[in-house]
């Protein structure tokens, strides 16, 4: 050890850092996210001006009157998230082939809500579309080369507009990426910084998931990007790692807009599989559960990922965690509409936060266990109110609740006390978390009662218990650390590179020697992504993976690549698992998937300071 190590989690309501010295020891801070006040977390000690990022405050602050040198810092952050959730992302352009400018708004149709009649989509993340005369036909012949004179001049028109992001989706790039390629050159020529060619993206078939995640990429990236370089500045000279949504880390400069969106959440799933199998736990359920929301994971010995998903509206094709979030944290609001209790999905984040916190912020799930005295004033730090210097505002807390029991009575008669009104409001709290926890374990084939119930994140340990009755789980595992596990989670996490290709092969003997070629041409790149951030070649594992489906169904299942009838299996135990039957028919290989990963040395967690 030579250095600091410094590992982030920065949430939406805290930021919260480990941090090693070089001697060893382990330290722990949490700060507001946002709202910095003199003498508060947020503000250099004794400072006078607003710091606009908690991650590089808690740094300073812990490093004050050090003179050893950092060595790293992992992060993972909430800023593309937000970004995309609030639809702040960078203004895109969607360059699409000639016919195909609706194909993305169309989609498949789907009906999430099947019985609504009126139907809201979502908003769009790119705000222009450029069609580009080319054609390939779906086994990569080229049909009409790309006309680049035609398109100059609306790519430049869009630039001139101030649009600088370009998302480039080409009908069977992933079969011939040439014209994608092109297409791109000519933006590049032109000046837009931000240029995400589908076929480098997510290099699969099938336009729409394809296309949906070259747009993610080209709307978040730029914004990622700037978060990037202003963490690298104030920390110069530093190593800077981020968390993927796939649970791995990457450099900065690998670090992307489609595979950020779950970099928080996803530290929180490593520090919790870690931490429950030194335990001797290899069955868990992760109950994640901070200021604004609750993630919940299953973990059996391996990390679960998911290739597509849906996010705020947005379709996604990505590797990343099997994360299921409901707004349930403890600072969702709680409302009462005049008949019926209903907790989030707003929160009171950091500013203003819960009632107690001093700062005129609404009732909340954590303003319910302090009435409950399930939190108490006297155990936790004097740092609210408006020198930061107050303990939590019980009395106030109080005052609330009973105007809140008098409302309800006046409104229907009901005469519960201001006690048994917050204990509704958390049994609410726990159903919805109960409810989340089922559909990433009970609907998949899991039996949740032969689990461990694995909590942690700020408010996870008031709920652990009553969640883990209703799903009837009993064990119930704390961590060390547990309130800032997802920062932990970053020191634990290895560097990862993934690479993936469509095959479109029978899963038969005589297909496989071309299937492992493409493999080994994935894994050799995947290799040397790492190699390139200095990870030595010891320490690298690799994995390769195949995503099987039946002929003629669109559901695709991932087992190890091994041979072909252990594969066939292996696919068949999952889709038994997951859908109750099998069906009589050959089995496709759809893509193939390699995770090159650089082991990272875990720390000697005895060591908390």
């Amino acid at each position: 050890m030579t250095g600091w190590q410094f590992w982030v989690d920065r949430g939406g309501t805290f930021t919260d850092i480990v941090a090693r010295r070089p001697d060893g020891r382990l330290l722990t801070r949490k700060l507001l996210s946002d709202r910095p006040a003199p003498d508060r977390p947020g503000r250099p000690p004794g400072g006078t001006e607003p710091v606009a990022d908690a991650a590089v405050t808690g740094v300073r602050e812990l490093l004050a009157g050090s003179r050893d040198p950092v060595e790293s810092v992992r992060m993972g952050t909430t800023v593309a998230t937000n970004a995309l959730l609030e639809r702040t992302g960078e203004r895109t352009l969607l360059v699409v082939t000639r016919g195909f400018r609706d194909a993305l708004r169309i989609a498949y149709q789907n009906r999430p809500a099947l019985f609504a009649r009126r139907i809201e989509l979502p908003e769009l993340l790119y705000e222009r579309v450029v069609e580009v005369d080319e054609r390939v036909a779906a086994d990569g012949t080229v049909l009409r080369a790309p006309d680049l004179d035609a398109l100059d001049g609306p790519l430049r028109r869009a630039h001139d507009d101030g649009i600088r992001a370009v998302a480039v989706v080409c009908m069977h790039s992933h079969a011939h990426p040439a014209h994608e390629q092109a297409v791109g050159e000519l933006a590049a020529r032109i000046g837009f910084p931000q240029i995400s060619l589908s076929s480098e993206v997510s290099p699969l078939m099938r336009l729409v998931p394809r296309g949906d995640t070259a747009v993610v990429d080209a709307y978040l990236s730029p914004v990622l990007r700037r978060y990037v370089r202003q963490v690298a500045d104030a920390l110069d000279g530093v190593r800077l790692m981020f968390m993927q949504s796939n649970g791995g880390l990457a450099e900065a400069a690998q670090f992307r807009g489609k595979d950020a969106v779950l970099s928080g959440p996803a530290g929180g799933i490593v520090g919790m599989a870690r931490m429950s199998q030194l335990a001797g736990f290899d069955r868990v359920i992760g109950f994640d559960m901070g200021g604004t929301s609750t993630d919940v994971s299953h973990f059996a010995g391996a990390y679960e990922r998911v290739f597509t998903t849906r996010i705020s509206g947005v379709r996604l094709r990505a590797p990343m965690l099997d994360i299921h979030t409901v707004a349930a944290g403890g600072g969702s609001v709680l409302h009462f509409d005049g008949s019926r209790y209903r907790v989030g999905p707003d929160s009171a984040g950091a500013d203003p936060g819960p009632a107690c916190y001093r700062a005129g912020g609404p009732l909340t799930v954590t303003d319910a266990n302090v009435m409950l005295g399930r939190i108490q004033p006297d155990h936790f730090p004097a740092v609210f109110g408006p020198d930061g210097d107050q303990p939590l505002d019980a009395g106030r807390v109080r005052d609330r609740f009973t105007g809140l029991a008098r409302e309800i009575r006046e409104r229907t008669g009901d005469d519960r006390t201001p006690e048994q009104v917050a204990e509704g409001y958390l049994r609410i709290a726990v159903a919805n978390i109960a409810a989340a926890v089922k559909r990433i374990s009970v609907q998949k084939g899991h039996d949740v009662t032969r689990y461990a119930l694995t909590t942690f994140g700020g408010a996870g340990g008031q709920h652990a218990c009553r969640v883990a009755d209703s799903l009837g789980i009993r064990t119930v595992l704390v961590p060390p650390m547990a309130g800032v596990l997802s920062a932990l989670g970053m020191g634990l996490a290895d560097t990862t590179a993934m690479r993936e290709r469509s095959v479109e092969a029978p899963l038969e003997p005589a297909a496989m020697p071309g299937v492992h070629r493409i493999a080994d041409d994935l894994e050799a790149a995947a290799r040397a992504e790492l190699l390139a951030e200095d990870v030595p070649e010891d320490r690298i594992e690799v994995t390769r993976r195949a995503q099987l489906r039946y002929d003629g169904t669109d559901t695709a299942l991932t087992v190890e690549l091994t041979a072909p009838t252990a594969m066939r299996r292996a696919f068949e135990e999952r889709h038994r698992a997951t859908y109750s039957f099998t069906l009589d028919r050959p089995v496709v290989v759809e893509a193939l998937s390699v995770e090159a990963t650089g082991l990272t040395r875990p720390p000697d967690l005895s060591a908390l300071a």
